[in-house]
């Protein structure tokens, strides 16, 4: 097993939880370096490829770094896989990635484009690339949760939009999604996971009940709500039970792969404002504390 990421300080961390293990390697680099990663994926059968610069105000303002880690480091990765001949490479996306509006969200649908096209040009190569969406983790870097937390004592908690929703999923429920879905993959689908709403308010009175909430107006590149299946993506999503899968446009595709599934009817759209399940502000903290 590799390990390849930018940060020492996390792999250190990382590397004492899991002690001094021989079958684990351990790679500093980036996903903008392509020989970097074909060392790497030396041996390796399945990837998981959860490198992003992903903090869309950060984005917007470094819009050439964003592009340079998210769409050419996801291209640098499916050459490396291919080259490599990894067996299955399965790609993290976000909620910002359907119907974008900022750069964020627009690398993102690129690299997830990126991804599916790869099944055609590994061709009879036999690596086979999906990708998984979905929305706001609790408690990862940069995550509202530890924001709310630090500013609880001052009295005020600072919220964009009364209205504003989220989707909502813990970190440990993500990383089970994502094995499920490595062996459920044939290579080309996106798949969405079902997972609750929440409201930002809510949260923000789960996390910090005697503060004030001060309500502060959207931030540039910001939405009201996610969505994680737009109305024309839709069309091209069939209901696995558990989660959605969307089918890519393709020829080389076949509908076949998914006959267990139930094509979503029309006008259906996976936002999280209109969705059929809501965390309530005691979810909400019993999901915080982990």
């Amino acid at each position: 097993m590799a390990i390849l990421s930018r940060d020492e300080l996390k792999q250190y961390e990382f590397s004492q939880e899991l002690g001094d293990d021989p079958r684990l390697r351990w790679f500093i680099g980036d996903v903008r370096e392509r020989d970097r990663l074909w060392r790497a994926f030396d041996e390796v059968d399945i990837v998981v490829h959860a490198a992003a610069l992903k903090q869309v105000p950060a984005a917007e303002y470094n819009p050439f770094e964003a592009t340079k880690t998210n769409i050419l480091g996801a291209q640098n990765v499916i050459d490396a896989a291919i080259d490599r001949r990894v067996s299955r490479v399965i790609a993290l996306s976000t909620d910002k990635a359907s119907s974008p509006i900022n750069l964020y969200g627009a690398t993102k649908l690129v690299s997830d484009k990126l991804f599916t096209a790869a099944n055609a040009y590994a061709g009879a190569n036999g690596t086979r690339f999906s990708v998984v969406r979905y929305g706001n983790v609790v408690g990862s870097r940069g995550s509202v949760v530890p924001y709310f937390r630090a500013l609880a004592g001052s009295g005020v908690i600072p919220v964009t939009d009364a209205r504003m929703t989220r989707f909502w999923i813990t970190l440990d429920q993500g990383a089970r999604f994502v094995i499920q879905m490595i062996d459920s993959m044939r290579g080309g689908e996106l798949f969405v996971p079902k997972i609750p709403s929440m409201r930002v308010v809510d949260l923000a009175t789960a996390i910090a009940p005697a503060a004030r909430v001060e309500f502060v107006g959207i931030r540039p590149g910001e939405k009201l709500h996610e969505e994680m299946i737009s109305l024309d993506d839709a069309r091209r999503t069939v209901d696995a039970g558990r989660f959605f899968v969307m089918r890519p446009d393709a020829v080389w595709w076949d509908a076949a792969h998914w006959p267990e599934g139930k094509q979503l009817a029309e006008g259906f759209r996976y936002a999280s404002d209109t969705n059929t399940e809501w965390l309530s502000v005691e979810r909400l903290r019993a999901m915080a504390d982990g």
